[in-house]
């Protein structure tokens, strides 16, 4: 099979399998839709809506139960009020009673204090019959009893005539007005007291229930807002990882986390589309720089085979006009002439397709350190004949890298021979590998003491077929077969340089880590 027919067969073989995970990468994402749409919704704005609803309850709550407890304070203050006033008319009547039995005198006012006492309490029968209960009959009855005896008595004083009936009957009135007018400022005097007691205590409970309450309510309010904040800022910090992860090229969907959606399982379903627009668009991308590479490589071709091909050409014609007159050495000469560019031509094409082809990798974990080694080793010979010095430093407990050894060494291969060519005899060439700025990441770095390139071709460097070396010392490929390794391996090579102060080359690689699952 020629190299032509083996590369159509890889390059079939290769959008066979881009196809196919083109294929897969649409399957995920329509499993994860799928996954995300088939549980039951919560949304975050009920969620909301019911916790500020179980706030505004607890403290409605609140509220009823101390607008209850104010209620019941007023109806005792009432009652106070109430009891004070009837008390004071009946306090005042003994003092009148008092006067009479003294001095003969102040019986009317006794009796006008008496119907004061019992208009106070008919006005407030109500209120008073729902706290006293069946006590308020007994006071009616002992002040009907009290206003009975001091009307007996008036009319005894009205009586002309003053008989030993009347004075008898005087003096079981005395006794009756001492018994229940006493009884009565004592109930009295009892009840204001038992009301007063239960003010107290219930003043006393409602500054408890204003205390509890607070307190209860700020840790309802702070548990709400725990709730509430981990909900919220725990779907954006995932939300945050997942940027990150599709920043440094997982594209992997994002799939059900939690018992419920809500409105960030609608931003899952955007992002997880948004991916796979992103990979559609990628490929056009990737496509489309195929296709202006191609131009690109067309003309290098063209004018990397165009030399040795004419010479080819140029020496055949000579050999098939002076055939008959050259000897046997100059044939042979001119015959070597033609294998020798039969044989850069072969190498430019077999550069061309290292450059064009994809090889399949294979993916381990890598000490940098004595990946680095092993590369100088196998560049030492060369090293030595160009009589340059190497310098190699590490840092000590680096963090693995992943990747394929054989790419990597050429990278670093290629690399190390650049700087042996822009160096001269004596000089000195530098390789650490070191952490990178990006905690993620380590650097590898190869610095010369070379002539170091120019400002206006910096930007050019890493294209194809551009080269700074000499007539037959390069193809242009290596810089740019290295780019694509490094970027297949998701580092980055950069370069830095000043004319007459030699070049910085730096290869940036991800330290090795393991994949996380991307829920939501």
């Amino acid at each position: 099979m020629s190299q032509e027919q083996a590369s159509d067969k890889n390059g079939a073989e290769e959008e066979a399998h881009v196809l196919d995970g083109t294929y897969d990468r649409i399957k995920a994402v329509e499993e994860a839709h799928t996954a995300l749409l088939s549980r039951k919704r919560i949304t975050m704005r009920l969620q909301i809506y019911l916790s500020f609803l179980l706030v505004f309850l607890f403290a409605a709550g609140i509220a009823v139960v101390l607008i209850m407890t104010s209620s019941q304070v007023a109806r005792k203050l009432r009652f106070l009020e109430i009891a004070n006033e009837f008390t004071l008319e009946i306090v005042q009547a003994r003092r009148f009673e008092k006067n009479f039995f003294l001095y003969g005198t102040n019986l009317e006012d006794a009796l006008d204090n008496v119907e004061k006492a019992r208009d106070t309490l008919r006005r407030n029968k109500v209120e008073l019959r729902k706290i006293l209960g069946a006590t308020y009959g007994i006071i009616t009855t002992d002040i009907e009893k009290y206003q009975k005896l001091l009307e007996k008595l008036s009319l005894i004083q009205e009586s002309d005539i003053f008989t030993p009936d009347q004075f008898r009957l005087k003096k079981q009135a005395e006794l009756g007005l001492r018994k229940y007018g006493a009884e009565m400022v004592t109930k009295a005097q009892d009840l204001i007291r038992r009301e007063r007691a239960a003010v107290s205590k219930i003043l006393s409970l409602s500054r408890t229930i204003h205390i509890y309450s607070l307190v209860i309510l700020l840790i309802f309010l702070a548990l709400n807002a725990s709730f509430l904040g981990s909900r919220i800022l725990g779907n954006t910090r995932r939300f945050s990882k997942y940027a990150q992860r599709i920043a440094s090229g997982d594209f992997t969907p994002i799939t059900p986390a939690k018992r419920y959606q809500d409105e960030f399982t609608d931003m899952a379903i955007a992002v997880n589309q948004m991916i796979l627009e992103l990979e559609n668009r990628e490929a056009v991308l990737v496509q489309s720089h195929k296709m202006r590479a191609v131009g690109t490589l067309t003309a290098g071709v063209a004018h990397e085979l165009n030399n040795p091909l004419n010479n080819i050409t140029i020496t055949a014609h000579m050999l098939l006009e002076d055939y008959d007159s050259l000897d046997d050495d100059e044939r042979k000469e001119m015959i070597q002439d033609m294998i020798s560019e039969s044989g850069r031509s072969k190498k430019i094409i077999s550069n061309l397709l290292d450059f064009a082809r994809e090889s399949s990798s294979q993916m381990e974990s890598l000490d940098l350190t004595e990946l680095l080694q092993e590369t100088i080793t196998l560049a030492s010979n060369q090293i030595k004949l160009s009589g340059i010095k190497i310098e190699f430093q590490a840092t000590e407990n680096l963090p693995r890298v992943h990747g394929d050894i054989q790419q990597l060494e050429q990278v670093f291969l290629n690399l190390i021979l650049n700087a042996v060519d822009a160096s001269s005899k004596g000089d000195r060439i530098q390789v650490i590998v070191l952490p990178a700025d990006d905690p993620n990441y380590v650097a590898v770095k190869v610095i010369d003491s070379g002539a170091g390139i120019p400002e206006h071709i910096l930007p050019s460097i890493f294209d194809p077929f551009f080269t700074t070396k000499g007539k037959g010392k390069g193809t242009g490929l290596g810089l740019s077969v290295s780019q694509g390794i490094v970027a297949k391996h998701g580092g980055r090579i950069s370069v830095s340089s000043k004319e007459g102060q030699g070049a910085t080359f730096t290869v940036t690689l991800p330290i090795t880590t393991i994949p996380a699952r991307i829920s939501a």
